[in-house]
């Protein structure tokens, strides 16, 4: 079975992705962390339980990695198109015990492990050759903590608390259906729509918001 880890926020720059959640959550997100292996750094919000959210953007001073980024990075172009489209929360995290499993199923989907941080592992996150978003988004990416819950001791808690989210997309059925083949604890209520676009619903101290 997949579990919901964390949804992400695929953005342009840090400063841009904070300020569109500070705009739908009325939440400022505190800064994480540096990804040396991966060139990218974000900021994490707790969201309830071992869920959470990611604002993720490309580094500008951090090192080109070895190999082509994770969320799409390497393309900033596409990314810069979709987050003036109003595509913003772009993807989501599932988290597996058996990534090895998983990926000679569904490997040309989900692309192969790769382990992180490269110099003391201490997690396997699955990235499509090209780096891009598997099946452009529709499908989650794919982490194996080998065994260890995420620590959320370091991450903000504002109260912020995910209700829920869903996915329209055109071939919402498909979607569905491979969401069920993966045993998917948690997924997005996918809804036919003309263009893969996310919303989650979220509480807050000010009430329930959405994030697109």
């Amino acid at each position: 079975m997949l579990k919901l880890d964390h949804l992400t926020v695929i953005a342009p720059t840090l400063a841009e992705g904070v300020a569109h959640v500070r705009a739908c959550l009325d939440l400022d997100v505190p800064f994480g962390q540096r990804h040396d292996d991966m060139g990218s750094w974000n900021h994490l919000l707790q969201l309830g339980g071992s869920t959470y959210l990611e604002i993720v953007a490309l580094d500008p001073d951090g090192a080109a990695p070895a190999r082509r980024r994770w969320f799409g990075l390497d393309d900033q172009a596409r990314v810069r198109r979709d987050w003036d489209a109003g595509r913003r929360l772009r993807g989501w995290v599932a988290r597996t015990d058996d990534i090895a499993g998983l990926l000679a199923a569904h490997g040309r989907i989900f692309g192969r492990a790769v382990a992180l941080p490269m110099a003391n592992p201490a997690f396997d996150f699955a990235i499509p050759d090209d780096g891009s978003l598997p099946l452009d988004g529709a499908a989650p990416l794919i982490i194996d903590r080998r065994g260890k819950a995420r620590s959320m001791a370091s991450m903000a808690d504002l109260g912020a608390r995910l209700v829920g989210f869903s996915l329209e997309h055109p071939d919402a059925e498909g979607i569905a259906s491979l969401l069920r083949d993966l045993a998917v604890d948690r997924p997005p209520t996918v809804i036919p729509g003309n263009v893969l676009r996310y919303r989650a619903r979220i509480d807050t101290g000010a009430g329930r918001r959405e994030l697109s």
